[in-house]
């Protein structure tokens, strides 16, 4: 009896153990559910809005200007920030705020991304903190899941014409 019940508790161990690492890598590289919250990335996203981040472009280093992603944050490694790609590596950013009347201009270093809000008079970003390591980006958000009548693929940056070409 003894053995039966212990041979059972091994068995719901062992599969507890396996289930619990095939949701570690579902979550870790395919992605998950993400509650934003804040003011920094309206009108896109709205506090308490419920998105999908996938995790492969990290991996495959598929990020490009204009997506919304989710990162480390660099003043609190504890918590998560959500922010649009302005500037990759190698890309001249404009550094300044927008009611700035002298605008400046700079490189974003090799093995970087520069990260602002969609709304920039209430966000903390690389303006702030300077061009984030590619490595703390955690995923890509790639589709607003709630509210429902907000249902989709999200939309393009009302910044557009802080992107620079040059």
């Amino acid at each position: 009896m003894l053995r039966n019940a212990l041979g059972k508790a091994f068995r719901f161990l062992g599969y507890t153990v396996q289930y619990g690492c095939i949701a570690h890598c579902a979550f870790e590289y395919l992605g998950g559910i993400v509650v934003c919250s804040g003011p920094s990335m309206e009108p896109t996203i709205q506090n308490s809005d419920i998105v999908f981040s996938e995790n492969l472009s990290r991996h495959f280093y598929c990020i490009r200007k204009g997506d919304i992603v989710i990162v480390k944050s660099p003043n609190d490694p504890k918590s998560n920030i959500c922010k649009r790609v302005i500037g990759l590596e190698g890309d001249k950013v404009c550094t300044s705020n927008p009611s700035d009347f002298l605008k400046s201009h700079s490189y974003v270093p090799k093995g970087h991304v520069w990260l602002e809000g969609d709304n920039l008079r209430n966000s903390t970003d690389s303006r702030y903190y300077g061009p984030v390591p590619y490595g703390l980006i955690r995923g890509r958000i790639w589709l607003k899941i709630w509210p429902l009548n907000d249902f989709g693929f999200l939309r393009a940056s009302p910044n557009g014409h802080r992107f620079l070409d040059d």
